[in-house]
């Protein structure tokens, strides 16, 4: 294992190109693999300025990667089916040990955050913060039996708050692996550390998150996941390669509507699908008929109000649709995927109710954004509202030969750079080198 030093120098050598160019330049771009070259050797002189290593300790370049949802709008809080991948903007760390008992962090252009290991109970004052997401994951890996030991990270990121690409999840899984290295000896699963991370993230940092944002970046590539079983999710990885969306490329447009105080918008919808099931005696939608709901239309209104009853019957559509996705996917059918996908759109739209906030009825950023991304896309490709919704992000499958006049329609509409092209990563978090 290398020193920070060390580590420093096989970069510089390009000792670790192989490992850097099948994150950041599986194409063989030699710009990328320079800039992913250039990105790894600053977070390592940055760790080093910031925390001062001791020499003999050895250092490890960490990432996690961004998620998009494609397919299973909330449906996985229900432990419904959804389809994700992760996509290659990330969080990239560098990482050694220190002998203080105390895990310091920085992230580039945020104060610097530091958490007794000795002190691993939930603090209410911390919800919301990166302190909450660490303290919450160091939690979750003592509870495993694991001797946790002080450690030195310092990270940069091209996730951007509030993308809709779930920066919290790509925050957590990076976490998650740099204890799981250090203090773990690698040996919890991917899956491990995504159920780890959302325990961090409900318990610690205060949003009831279901389980997909953590599972997508933990797991890396095209998943489409089953969550009957939250403990022992089903997942099934599937080859998006093979020229599948030559024709297409991936939009995710920022709408730059305030991201901020939506924590109450994502959880009623969680509560109020809760609500629907508990009136059958059941803890989530999965375990209800979805028969059973359409027969008590008229009793379930009374008892759980119109709008429950709602973003019930999109769980039980989406959660198909997540399924009839993948089979589509796996079948090379990108017209029927294109289809599901716009239908998805629609049902996000007019029975989840998740493309504005109630509470801010003027700001309507994602619903003006769907309006004239669909205009753009000239009848052809799909779009929909993307992630948790109420703003953010949304998402479009553009025909290559309509790529440059629709970027430059979202662009004018939101700000330069509000569209950003990405493509799916075929790994999830991870060890870059060592």
């Amino acid at each position: 294992m290398r020193s920070c030093i060390e580590l420093k120098q096989a970069l510089q050598a390009g000792l670790c190109d192989s490992s850097l160019e099948k994150l950041y330049a599986p194409d063989g771009n030699t710009a990328a693999l320079n800039g992913a070259r250039s990105r790894a050797l600053h977070v390592a002189d940055q760790l080093m300025e910031t925390f001062h290593p001791a020499q003999s300790e050895p250092a490890a370049l960490f990432s996690g990667p961004g998620r998009t949802e494609i397919g299973g709008n909330h449906t996985d809080h229900q432990h419904g089916h959804v389809l994700c991948g992760s996509v290659n903007l990330d969080i990239l760390a560098c990482a050694s040990r220190n002998s203080l008992n105390v895990i310091r962090a920085v992230s580039e252009g945020y104060p610097r955050v530091e958490i007794n290991l000795d002190d691993l109970q939930p603090k209410k004052e911390e919800f919301g913060s990166s302190a909450a997401l660490i303290r919450g994951v160091a939690a979750g890996i003592s509870q495993r039996g694991f001797s946790l030991s002080g450690i030195d990270i310092y990270m940069v990121s091209d996730v951007l708050s509030g993308s809709g690409l779930s920066s919290s999840a790509a925050f957590e899984i990076l976490i998650d692996n740099v204890i799981n290295h250090f203090c773990c000896d690698d040996s919890l699963s991917a899956v491990d550390l995504a159920c780890i991370g959302q325990y961090a993230e409900n318990v610690f940092f205060g949003k009831p998150c279901g389980l997909m944002d953590q599972m997508a970046s933990s797991v890396g590539g095209a998943v489409a996941i089953d969550f009957k079983d939250p403990a022992a999710p089903s997942i099934l990885a599937i080859d998006v390669g093979g020229g599948l969306f030559r024709d297409y490329s991936l939009c995710i447009i920022d709408t730059k509507a305030d991201h901020a105080d939506l924590t109450d918008d994502y959880a009623d919808i969680t509560n109020e699908m809760k609500s629907v099931a508990a009136y059958f005696g059941k803890e989530v939608l999965r375990d209800v008929p979805e028969q059973e709901v359409f027969s008590s239309l008229p009793e379930l209104r009374k008892a759980c109000g119109d709008r429950a009853v709602l973003r019930a019957i999109h769980f039980y559509e989406d959660d198909m649709r997540a399924v009839k996705e993948a089979e589509a996917l796996q079948h090379a059918d990108l017209r029927e995927f294109l289809n599901l996908i716009n239908d998805s759109g629609r049902s996000s739209a007019m029975w989840l109710q998740n493309i504005w906030s109630v509470g801010n009825p003027q700001n309507q950023a994602a619903s003006i954004s769907l309006a004239v991304a669909q205009k753009l896309l000239q009848g052809e490709g799909a779009v929909r509202i993307h992630g948790g919704g109420f703003g953010g992000t949304i998402q479009a499958f553009v025909p290559n030969h309509l790529l440059n006049e629709f970027r430059e329609g979202m662009d004018t509409l939101l700000g330069e750079g509000s569209c950003h092209v990405l493509r799916i990563r075929p790994e999830g978090g991870c060890l870059v080198t060592e």
